[in-house]
Parts: C-alpha cells; structure tokens; sequence
C-alpha cells in the first residue's frame, strides 16, 4: 500500500522502478574506479551497447571465451583486453525490460577532448564494428600464450598486438570491467528505452 501511495500515477511508478537502475550502475562505476569490481562475475540477462569516436591502446589480446549469467546460462563471447586505453566520446546504454515497459539507462564521458581512460580493461562482446589497426599483430597464437596478464584456454585460437586503434567503435557486450576505470565528465541519464549508442 505504501508503494501505492508514493506512485500515485503511472509516469511516477516508472521513475521509481527506473531509479535502481541507476543507482547500481552509479555504484558499479564507483566500484571499477576503485578496482573493486571481480575478475568473474555472473553477467546479467541484458547485452548492452558502447560506442566511442575513438579507442587507442596498448596491450592487446583476444580469443575465445563464455559468459555465464545467473541462472547458469553459459553465452559464448569474445573476450578482448587492453592494458592501457583510451576512449575519446564514449557512450554505454542498456534497455531493460520492467513490468511497467522498457527502461533505458545511457552513460556518456570522455567528450570535450578529455577521453575516459581505463587500466587492464576487459570486455566479453558478440559484436563489434569500426576502422581498426594493429601495431605487431599477432594472428593464431595459442589463446594460453597471448601477450598479455589475461589468458585463454591451451589450444584455443588467439591473437594479440602492442597497440590498437578503432575510430569509430560499435560494439555490443555482455560485460566490461577494468582495474581502473576513469571516466570523465560522466552523465548519466535514464531514458525510455528508445535512445541507444547506434
């Protein structure tokens, strides 16, 4: 009853159904910042986009991998890593699915020529689209012996580079977490689900 008498029309249960929301991906972000955030994590039921105009890094593999979510659905994806990044324009947005219709959540950061950076970056995608060059690639290497922390599985294909560049990245991802994440001038924003990164 009580929640019936704080959402008194519909537009005020979406706002309070749309409030956790960001207040997890607030948290979230505060916890990556700080390294907090754990090497495996169960993901949710929900892909989510980034986009950037621009990402530069250094130490870079990919190969391979499976994310699993809460009840125990294992989702192949690849798993890309870069040690050192740098994403100018950088936009993340999820669509999540409540009894009361879509709720979209759009984090922007890195505009105005301060791109957000990130330490040890890993990202478990299913797609991804841009213009990209690799400096000292690496292409059929054991996913076990790629150059970099992060590891694949002995026997899986892999490959790797000193350094990466894509201008204008699309990509769709079930999880992204980083030693460090700093993003700045961040804004985030609730939406009607409609609005996306592409």
């Amino acid at each position: 009853m009580k929640f019936r008498k704080l959402t008194g029309t519909h537009a005020g249960r979406i706002v309070l159904a749309a409030v956790p929301v960001a207040v997890v991906a607030t948290i979230m972000m505060a916890g990556v910042a700080n390294g907090a955030v754990p090497v495996s994590f169960d993901v949710s039921g929900s892909q989510f986009q980034i986009s950037a105009t621009e990402l530069t890094g250094s130490g870079f593999s990919q190969y391979a991998g499976v994310a699993k979510d809460t009840n125990d659905k294992e989702h192949s994806v690849a798993i890309a890593n870069i040690a050192s990044a740098s994403l100018a324009d950088l936009c993340q947005s999820v669509v999540t699915e409540t009894p009361l219709g879509k709720v979209g959540l759009l984090i922007t950061a890195g505009g105005g020529g301060k791109p957000a950076t990130a330490t040890n970056l890993q990202i478990g995608m299913t797609d991804l689209k841009g213009d990209t060059s690799f400096g000292n690639i690496r292409i059929g290497v054991d996913a076990s012996k790629v150059n970099t922390s992060p590891k694949g599985t002995a026997g899986d294909f892999a490959q790797d580079a000193d350094t990466i560049k894509i201008s204008g990245l699309q990509q769709t991802a079930w999880s992204t977490q980083a030693s460090v994440f700093t993003l700045t001038g961040m804004h985030v924003q609730l939406t009607d689900g409609s609005k996306g990164c592409f």
